[in-house]
C-alpha cells in the first residue's frame, strides 16, 4: 500500500537538457533513437543544419534543413542556443522550443558535438546533463562507419581523421560510456537519466510537497 501511494505522488520539476555526444559511428544516434522510443518524457531537440538530407532522414524529425543564408540569420539574431561547423556544414539548436519545453518540465535530448555541448554548458549549465560515448577501438569505429553505408569513402576518412580531436574533449562531459555493447551502454544512459531527474535542485515542487508533510 505504501509503495502504491508513493508512486502516485507527482512532484513538479524543471526539465533537463540531456546532451549525448560521440565521434561519428560510436553509437550516439542509435542510443538517442532508442531512448526516445522508450521514454516518452523525453523529446528530441530538432537541430537546424545546412547539410544535405540523407535518404533515411525526414525533414522536421531528424533535422530542419535550411540554407546557409537562413542559418546565418538565425545565428545573428540570437535565435540559436548553440551552433557549430562540423565537416564543412553548420548545425544549431533553436532557442524558443527548448526554453518552452524546459519550463513545462519536459526533458530535451541533444544529439550534438562537443562544440555545441560547450556552448550549452556556458549558457545553461544547471540544466545540462552531458554524456560522451566512446568506441571500444578505432578499428571498430571505422567498421561501423562502413556498415552504416550512408557516406562516401572520402567522407568516412574525414570523419575518422576528425574523431581523435572529438574524443580529446571527453573530460568536459559529466559521464563517459564506452559503447562496446549497445544494450549495456543504453542501460547506463537510462540509469543516468533516472538519477538526474531526482536531483533536488531540479524538483521545485518539493518545496510545496514538503510543506504539506510538516505543516
Amino acid at each position: 500500500m505504501a509503495a502504491a501511494t508513493s508512486a502516485s505522488v507527482k512532484i513538479a520539476r524543471r526539465g533537463l537538457m540531456l546532451v549525448i555526444s560521440s565521434p561519428s559511428g560510436a553509437g550516439k544516434s542509435t542510443i538517442a533513437r532508442t531512448l526516445l522510443d522508450i521514454d516518452k518524457q523525453i523529446s528530441l531537440s530538432v537541430s537546424v543544419t545546412t547539410r544535405a538530407r540523407r535518404q533515411s532522414e525526414i525533414e522536421g524529425v531528424h533535422y530542419r534543413f535550411v540554407s546557409q543564408r537562413e542559418f546565418e540569420r538565425m545565428r545573428d539574431s540570437d535565435s540559436l542556443l548553440e551552433w557549430a561547423e562540423v565537416h564543412g556544414n553548420f548545425y544549431g539548436t533553436p532557442r524558443e522550443a527548448v526554453e518552452t519545453a524546459m519550463g513545462e518540465g519536459r526533458d530535451m535530448l541533444f544529439d550534438i558535438d562537443w562544440q555545441g555541448a560547450q556552448q550549452l554548458q556556458e549558457k545553461m549549465s544547471a540544466d545540462v546533463v552531458s554524456i560522451f560515448i566512446l568506441p571500444p577501438t578505432m578499428a571498430e569505429l571505422q567498421s561501423r562507419l562502413h556498415r552504416r553505408a550512408e557516406d562516401s569513402e572520402d567522407v568516412i576518412q574525414t570523419r575518422l581523421a576528425n574523431s581523435k580531436a572529438e574524443i580529446s574533449h571527453w573530460r568536459e562531459y559529466d559521464y563517459v560510456i564506452v559503447n562496446d555493447d549497445l544494450n549495456t551502454a543504453f542501460d547506463a544512459v537510462q540509469s543516468i537519466v533516472k538519477a538526474e531527474r531526482l536531483r533536488r535542485d531540479r524538483r521545485h515542487g518539493l518545496f510545496d510537497f514538503v510543506e504539506t508533510l510538516v505543516s
